[in-house]
């Protein structure tokens, strides 16, 4: 499992995959997309959103409850999350450790060269790799079997809209279902 590692901490300016950079001062708790000056959007995440951004609550619940990190946290979290994507996409994600500026209201922030929809469908896309792989281990031929063809019926686009559309994303009072 990779480490949620933040690199740059306490940097005034934080440089964005497209060359751009951002203060992450400047960025409220609720911000889930951050309108660059390039031209293009960028998805954003924070230590303090919840699992329940991208995936239902029992499914967070689940890896909760199921995924132990090798690291000082208790159970599996975003920074977790984050972690898998920086190692898969090294260059498309800016992060900071903000964990020493209490003015914030957060430890940490990434911002992904993806917006925020293709942001959410590659977290998806990552958690059924993540459930694909503790499948394997599990050891029971039938289980892999009957979750390999679950996921061939699985649409991570169509289930993104969906979930999107149960959820209040138009604002920062968005709503686990």
């Amino acid at each position: 499992m990779a480490e949620p590692r933040v690199p740059g901490g306490g940097s005034d300016r934080l440089e964005l995959a497209c060359g751009e950079s951002v203060s992450p001062r400047d960025l409220d708790l609720g911000v889930r997309e951050y309108d660059c000056d390039c031209g293009d959007a960028h998805g954003v995440v924070m230590d303090v959103h919840p699992l329940g951004r991208f995936v239902p609550e029992s499914l967070a619940d689940v890896l909760r409850a199921t995924v132990e990190p090798a690291d000082e946290f208790d159970e599996f979290t975003t920074a977790h999350l984050m972690g898998m994507l920086i190692e898969e996409f090294p260059e498309l994600v800016a992060s900071a450790d903000l964990s020493d500026d209490g003015d914030v209201g957060y430890g940490a922030v990434w911002i992904t060269d993806f917006d925020a929809r293709r942001l959410h469908e590659v977290v998806v896309e990552l958690l059924v790799e993540l459930m694909e792989h503790a499948m394997s281990h599990a050891g029971d031929d039938d289980a892999m079997a009957e979750f390999e063809e679950q996921m061939l019926e699985f649409d991570v686009s169509e289930f993104v809209e969906r979930y999107r559309a149960e959820r209040e994303f138009e604002s920062e009072h968005d709503t686990a279902i």
